[in-house]
């Protein structure tokens, strides 16, 4: 359920007990328990919020322009159980039978790690991660390239965390 229909259901709720309340205080009694669900509905929502970051691109080669980069965009969530959820979407703008790549680094207490994907079109990724602060999880760091390796045409590392 999207953020908005969520926050009207829980308003319309809100404005439902309020009216009850008031026409019958016998119905107080049931009231706490449908507003607990009204609050951890709202909770819900707002620990649910996205977080944007990028675009990040990949470096120029062989006289590429600006539009012939490779970029990711995307944003992280947190769910009720303290877990960072990452959110994104690769995209190979030349289409030049190269491929792009994106290197995902991240800290914890274990020390730091990196994992690389490729394409040669888009590729979105969907949830990646479930990163804890309570292991440590300080910092997520986002590299995209573009080339014949994992290493050619790199950008920056841009800092998503």
């Amino acid at each position: 359920m999207s953020k908005v229909r969520t926050l009207l259901a829980g308003t319309a709720l809100a404005g439902a007990l309020a009216a009850t309340m008031a026409a019958a205080p016998a119905a107080m009694a049931s009231t706490p328990t449908a507003a607990t669900v009204a609050t951890a509905a709202a909770q819900q929502a707002q620990s649910s919020s996205k977080h944007f970051f990028g675009p990040y691109y990949s470096g120029f080669g062989r006289g590429e322009n600006f539009g012939h980069r490779s970029s990711f965009k995307g944003y992280y969530t947190k769910d009720g159980s303290g877990r960072y959820w990452f959110y994104g979407d690769l995209v190979d703008r030349d289409r030049d039978r190269q491929y792009s790549y994106v290197w995902f680094k991240w800290h914890d207490r274990s020390g730091f790690h990196a994992k690389v994907f490729k394409t040669r079109g888009n590729q979105h990724f969907d949830k990646f991660g479930g990163f804890r602060k309570s292991n440590g999880f300080n910092d997520f760091d986002i590299r995209v390239c573009e080339g014949t390796n994992s290493s050619d045409d790199c950008g920056r590392w841009g800092d998503a965390f």
